[in-house]
């Protein structure tokens, strides 16, 4: 006959060893720290970065000739533009905003002047600059594995591929055996128009390699006159239907693909064609003849023209200025914070002279 005691020994034995499973598993399945997991997310990030942004801060224009609907605030905010969409208390967007306002008035007479905002402008463009800058020399290293300081299209192709799921030292293998390397349609379509980017950003003498500002002007062509003035191309490419490599006003307000289906996508496709057709004929068409040359679009999206700057600080102005002086104070920004900030204040009058 089996005694208590035994039993309760088994018992015992068999709770220790099911603890101990357990705490076996757990520790194998949780990151050994959270920096640990953060690296690795860090890493995933870098790895899905090195392809060129269809969205580029501070430019007027996206990929297909897309007009940006943030660049007002892109280039108001610059680099605190995080800070307005991470935090949405009316409040401390309301002081974050008079503070802006006051490094804007640098004569300090409580308003602001078309080249008080100019000058804001260019300022804040030169942060989205450096913040790209400093992006690229993280990306950089990911794709330049033998840090040499040079990148070459097959060392670029096969990290693009890995990013998107294709094992590191397969692809490698192919590359370096000059065999077929099965891609599907869609990813090679990009692959062979990420190559016409590479090529171009190869600056002379070409020698097929990237150094580090090259690479960066191959995923940010606004730190380059020739890559923006591949990227004009590209968006005439997209949007000029007669092949006269221009674009006149119905070719730029055309709607994307797409059939209208009810009356609120009928109202978009309104807003899109107003929208662009005021930008056309009062911004991008400089000599207002109805034709935007590559010139002109090149002068338009060119992020650092202080010309250009000049006529978003009128426009930006203009939009807030009620009482037609030209200037834009302190109440008016605040009443019309939304296109500035993205953010709308509530009671934006509210002790603002208590304040200031």
């Amino acid at each position: 006959m089996v005694s208590v005691k035994s039993v309760l020994c088994s018992i015992a034995s068999l709770y220790v060893a099911c603890f101990s499973l357990f705490v076996l598993v757990d520790v194998y399945a949780r990151p050994t720290n959270n920096s640990a997991a953060k690296h690795d997310k860090a890493n995933d990030k870098d790895d899905n970065e090195i392809q060129p942004p269809n969205h580029v801060n501070g430019l007027k224009l996206e990929k297909g000739g897309i007009l940006n609907k943030d660049f007002h605030q892109e280039v108001f905010l610059g680099k605190e533009i995080e800070e307005f969409e991470e935090d949405s208390e009316p409040v401390k967007n309301r002081k974050k905003l008079i503070s802006i306002f006051e490094k804007v008035d640098s004569n300090v007479d409580q308003k602001i002047s078309a080249s008080e905002m100019q000058r804001w402008i260019m300022e804040k463009t030169e942060e989205h600059f450096q913040q790209a800058a400093k992006e690229n020399k993280m990306y950089f290293k990911t794709v330049d594995p033998d840090g040499d300081g040079q990148v070459s299209w097959d060392e670029y192709r096969i990290k693009f591929l890995v990013s998107k799921g294709f094992n590191e030292k397969q692809v490698a293998e192919k590359i370096k055996n000059n065999e077929e390397l099965k891609i599907d349609e869609e990813t090679q379509e990009v692959l062979d128009n990420l190559k016409d980017r590479w090529f171009q950003a190869d600056e002379h003498p070409a020698n097929h390699l990237l150094n580090e500002n090259e690479f960066l002007a191959f995923l940010h062509p606004e730190h380059s006159r020739g890559m923006l003035t591949f990227m004009v191309k590209e968006i005439i490419r997209d949007l000029d239907q007669d092949g006269d490599k221009t674009l006149t006003v119905s070719e730029f307000i055309s709607l994307p693909v797409g059939t209208v289906e009810n009356q609120e996508a009928q109202d978009i496709d309104d807003d899109w064609v107003k929208e662009r057709r005021k930008e056309f004929e009062e911004v991008i068409d400089g000599d207002r003849d109805g034709i935007v040359t590559m010139d002109e679009l090149v002068e338009y999206m060119d992020p650092m023209n202080e010309y250009s700057a000049l006529n978003e600080a009128k426009q930006m102005i203009a939009v807030a200025d009620e009482n037609q002086d030209h200037y834009l104070e302190l109440e008016e920004i605040l009443k019309y914070s939304e296109y500035f900030t993205g953010s709308k204040l509530m009671n934006y009058a509210q002790s603002v002279h208590e304040e200031f």
